[in-house]
């Protein structure tokens, strides 16, 4: 019990400064993701270092959630990465430790960091993010720094464009300046020019003093009656000049905080209740607003009209309003008969009549449609952040079960593959939350399937790589996928043959030399009555087995551990390169001859397995080839030495 312990605290000892310092890096990562997604709304505004302290602080406060599953993510590749890549963990393994014990510990603390995760979200980061959208939405609305380039009309003054050629630094002097006064329209626009002038901003910093030296000014006169002026008509206008002219212009400068109620209603605002209430809230009243617009519809629909027409000049007992009143109706009343006796005058009034009807109901209708559509996709939104904040505090605990089992199989440390891995798993699980995001919000699924498909589909994978690593898979060794590759299309492996210190049995090469003649035999009666083609169908009523070649491997496996326990180096030497033959089965898994026939007339899969195995039967003759001719050499080396 002492030894668990002090594997728990050994563990917990490792994972927690890995954690911390990938959480600082996650964390750090998205904030300048963020800069330089904002920097353009930033820069050049003069803003003070508290303000932008404040913005940056509420967004990593917002950023928490998103960064702290990649954290988890990095930190346990990196923890179990270590262990397994300095052989710890096979030293607790080969204690009797299993992995899922191994991981307890850590299991249990991430829990904690998870239900943690959620409280925070649900109650710190909705303050957070009203406070950091209202922070970066009043950086956004703040003017820019007064800064007229050389040579370029300046634009950032509303009303106003500024031309100055050249700027005199140390004097702060204003060369040849130009201003178009725009503010009262296009139509009455001022110009001015100037030699030189200089430009101030006032104490208050909401106005611009500009003083301009030798200099003149042109506006359009306008007109005292009210006489429409035709294009060809002259346009007075007044000119004056000056010595010097001051002019105040408006320009706040000034970082002004806005006001945070523009977000408090918003779903980012909510906790877990406050989003439950407002959708209860906005649900009935969108379903009373649709029963009002239903009930409005139908009280101005044709058939509403016929029925009200049907009980006003219909006498006796009167009919239930339905299919029945509507066909009643109609059949008392001919439209057409009653459209043609109409004059042709009559007919276009009436036409135009029900095109500005109908016209009128489509726009009116489109915007009440318009309102229930918004009505509606709020709704949606607050139920996809109410699920967010689940499925982020969920993905915590995924993020662990993908990293540990996965740092177990790839055993490697440091922050060279971890991170990697790390990376292409987050993108690959950020995209996938994307998908089911705008899926949620464009309602093409539910709320709940679209925001919890990404803890879905990784959740598969966590429980895949947890049971692999518990088996001690070699789920990413490459030599285990070379291998299967190499055993797919039936490539040769080659024989290894050691000297034998102790011989208990010396073989018999007489004997030998008739079983090697005979297997010669056999592989070029092979190789003659066997092309490398097969015929489609009775390659699948064999089994996929070529029968005549299953004795020839045989035969030489035969062979060969007789002639293993030869004395002579030349001997095993030759022996190493006869081929292993085991392409007399063309296909990796047994069939029976239905099965064969089955596939056979499935042409796309069958296809492939025959073609496959018209590969491996290439090999195969080429193997039964070569093993005649080392059957050839073998004989000759026999009778050379006189070994008999």
């Amino acid at each position: 019990m002492r030894t668990i312990k002090r594997l728990d605290l050994f563990l917990l000892k490792t994972f927690l400064p890995l954690f911390i310092m990938t959480f600082g890096i996650c964390l750090f990562i998205f904030l300048m993701q963020f800069l330089w997604k904002y920097v353009d709304d930033m820069v050049g505004k003069g803003i003070e270092i508290h303000v932008l302290a404040q913005l940056f602080f509420y967004a990593a406060m917002t950023f928490v959630p998103q960064a702290l599953p990649l954290a988890i993510l990095f930190a346990s590749l990196m923890t179990f990465g270590d262990l397994g890549e300095q052989l710890e963990l096979l030293a607790m393994k080969a204690s009797g430790i299993s992995l899922m014990r191994i991981m307890k510990p850590l299991t249990i603390f991430l829990l904690f960091i998870a239900v943690s995760a959620f409280f925070f979200q649900d109650n710190i980061t909705p303050v957070s993010q009203v406070k950091f959208y209202t922070l970066l939405f009043s950086v956004k609305q703040k003017s820019p720094e007064l800064e007229i380039p050389e040579s370029i009309f300046y634009r950032e003054i509303n009303g106003k464009n500024i031309y100055v050629r050249k700027k005199d630094k140390e004097k702060k002097l204003l060369k040849d300046v130009m201003i178009y006064d725009y503010s009262e329209g296009f139509n009455n626009a001022r110009v001015t020019v100037a030699d030189s002038g200089r430009l101030k901003t006032s104490t208050d910093k909401k106005y611009l003093i500009l003083t301009l030296y030798s200099g003149e000014s042109f506006e359009n006169v306008k007109g005292t009656n009210n006489r429409v002026r035709e294009a060809k008509d002259a346009v007075p206008y007044r000119r004056a000049s000056f010595d010097l002219m001051e002019m105040l212009i408006e320009f706040d400068g000034n970082f002004n905080m806005r006001s945070e109620s523009m977000f408090q209603g918003r779903y980012i605002a909510k906790n877990i209740a406050g989003l439950q209430q407002s959708i209860d809230s906005m649900t009935v009243r969108l379903d009373s607003i649709k029963e009002f617009e239903s009930k409005a519809l139908f009280a101005q629909s044709y058939r509403k009209t016929l029925a009200r027409y049907d009980r006003n000049n219909t006498a006796g007992p009167q009919q239930s309003n339905g299919e029945d009143d509507l066909s009643a109706v109609k059949n008392r009343i001919n439209f057409d008969s009653l459209y043609r006796t109409q004059d042709i005058h009559t007919k276009a009034s009436l036409l135009a009549y029900s095109k500005r009807n109908i016209e009128n109901l489509q726009i009116n209708y489109e915007v009440k449609s318009g309102l229930l559509r918004f009505e509606d996709k709020e709704i949606r939104w607050h139920h996809t952040e109410m699920h967010r904040k689940f499925t982020l505090s969920f993905a915590c605990l995924i993020f662990f079960f993908i990293g540990a089992p996965l740092g177990a199989i790839i055993r490697k440390g440091g922050l060279g593959a971890p991170a990697v891995i790390s990376v292409f798993l987050f993108v690959f699980y950020y995209i996938i939350d994307n998908v089911g995001y705008k899926m949620s919000r464009d309602a093409i699924w539910q709320p709940w399937q679209g925001m919890w498909l990404s803890s879905a589909v990784l959740l598969s994978l966590g429980i895949f790589l947890t049971y692999k690593a518990v088996n001690d898979s070699v789920l990413l060794n490459a030599e285990t996928y070379i291998d299967t590759f190499n055993r797919l299309i039936g490539k040769r492996e080659y024989r290894k043959i050691e000297k034998k210190d102790v011989i208990m049995e010396a073989p018999d090469y007489a004997e030998v030399e008739i079983l090697l003649e005979q297997l010669k035999d056999s592989c070029n009666s092979y190789l003659a009555n066997n092309k490398r083609w097969l015929h489609y169908f009775a390659f699948w009523k064999q089994g996929g087995i070529d029968h005549e070649a299953e004795p020839i491997a045989h035969k030489l496996e035969d062979a060969v551990e007789t002639l293993k326990n030869s004395d002579q180096n030349l001997v095993l030497n030759k022996i190493m390169d006869f081929p292993i033959i085991k392409n007399y089965q063309l296909t990796n898994f047994p069939i029976s001859p239905k099965m064969g026939l089955t596939l056979a007339i499935v042409v796309p899969i069958g296809g492939i397995v025959y073609l496959i195995a018209v590969y491996r039967r290439k090999l195969l003759r080429q193997d039964i080839r070569f093993t005649a001719k080392i059957c050839d050499e073998m004989i000759n080396i026999i009778n050379d030495k006189n070994i008999k």
